[in-house]
């Protein structure tokens, strides 16, 4: 939810050297079914690949796709991501030794914290962790109220987009987070290339190129599209008949687009891209023409957040017939990018083009600890009412199982809070 994501470990070092992406990729995992747990790979970890790059990503991913599938995650995966955060309250993209303290030469980031932040506030129990991840990131926030990889660096579409969705969902308006007067929204919306561009019109750059140009990126424009919504890395689809919420394909110029509009012009730009083969081809060196999976999976969230499910329907038909391989050979990452865009679409996750998505996420970590979504679609529109205004239905349900190993307190204190007048 994201440069997010996905590729070599090569690359990602050179990511992480430079600071030029918004989250580590994933790592190609050749076997994600075995032991979570091995002499390179930490108890509790999904993948079985080395997490120096994207351990703190890929695990924030696991847990909030299983978290969208009703699936209770193992007390020691999610120990495992509380375990990763420094005293001041950011994460790095992996800490070997959680038990040393972090120094000026731990490479904390903005979009693992963010990741973090939303998974951890999913599974709820960990509001002291989740605090004090927020105020580290309010404390780096730039001067023209967005983010980039690291503190200190120049803003960009994905990190602003990603901690934007940590404070959403997180129930903090973003657009009151401001630093000079200025919000994440004013940052993002200053990537977007106008219609009036002959190429890539209505898409947003990552961050201007060194001539100070805007040039358009699928991965930030998929990221921009969520993060101009107000959306984070789990995502409903939008109705199409609702406010806001277009279907259409043309990109609308104005003189100063707002939010909305802005999203309106990504998403337009993501459905022309996809067009023509389903999917999004990647943009790494030498691997020019080759379909990327990971930012398909991400434009459809995108597209049906801000258009509805239906605008999303052609590459979500490409991914169930072509991206098992690809996550097989990739990682829970992936699976878990899967989920989400299964998630966003209303698409039954264990029947993803005949692959269950839910079970073979699963499979890459330890052993969930079961499942807490009570299913009301048979319930009566009496039992489905109590469990929407009581917190002792579907709430109480999930509160039992999360007590062993997760903790209630937060989730509880949450609700409670919702429910006062």
């Amino acid at each position: 939810m994201n440069v997010r994501r996905r590729s070599s470990a090569a690359a990602l070092a050179a990511i992480a050297v430079i600071g030029a992406a918004t989250a580590p990729a994933v790592a190609a995992d050749p076997s994600p079914s075995a032991p979570a747990s091995s002499p390179s790979t930490p108890s509790g970890l999904y993948g079985t690949t080395d997490p120096r790059y994207d351990g703190v990503w890929r695990q924030s991913l696991a847990l909030l796709a299983q978290d969208t599938a009703g699936v209770v995650p193992s007390s020691k995966a999610v120990k495992w991501l509380t375990d990763q955060q420094c005293a001041n309250g950011a994460f790095a993209p992996f800490r070997a030794d959680p038990a040393a303290a972090c120094d000026a030469k731990t490479p904390v980031d903005s979009n693992s914290t963010a990741a973090a932040v939303q998974a951890l506030w999913a599974v709820g129990g960990h509001g002291d962790v989740v605090e004090k991840a927020l105020g580290w990131l309010k404390s780096v926030q730039n001067e023209d109220g967005g983010w980039g990889y690291t503190p200190g660096t120049p803003s960009d579409a994905n990190s602003t987009s990603v901690v934007i969705g940590a404070l959403t969902a997180t129930e903090t308006d973003p657009g009151k987070v401001v630093k000079d007067g200025k919000s994440p929204y004013d940052a993002l919306l200053s990537f977007a290339l106008p219609c009036a561009k002959d190429k890539g019109a209505g898409a947003f750059a990552f961050q201007p190129d060194k001539d100070g140009k805007l040039l358009p990126n699928a991965d930030a424009t998929a990221a921009g599209v969520l993060g101009a919504l107000g959306k984070g890395l789990v995502a409903e689809a939008a109705d199409p008949s609702g406010s806001g919420a277009r279907s259409d394909a043309a990109c609308a110029d104005a003189d100063k687009p707002g939010r909305e509009q802005a999203a309106a012009n990504g998403a337009a730009y993501l459905a022309d891209a996809l067009a023509e083969d389903g999917h999004l081809v990647s943009a790494l060196g030498g691997s020019a023409d080759q379909p990327d999976y990971g930012n398909t999976a991400d434009a459809v969230v995108a597209l049906a957040a801000q258009g509805g499910a239906d605008r999303a329907a052609e590459p979500l038909a490409w991914l169930k017939k072509n991206a098992a391989t690809w996550a097989s050979q990739s990682g829970p990452a992936a699976y878990a990018q899967l989920v989400l865009a299964a998630h966003a679409t209303g698409t039954d996750p264990r029947d993803f083009g005949g692959t269950d998505l839910v079970e073979r996420l699963n499979a890459t970590g330890p052993a969930p600890q079961g499942t807490a979504v009570k299913d009301t679609a048979t319930a009566s529109d009496e039992d489905r009412k109590k469990d929407e205004d009581s917190p002792f239905g579907v709430w109480w349900f999930v509160g039992v199982c999360l007590v062993f190993g997760i903790g209630i307190g937060f989730l509880l204190s949450n609700r409670t809070k919702k429910q006062q007048p």
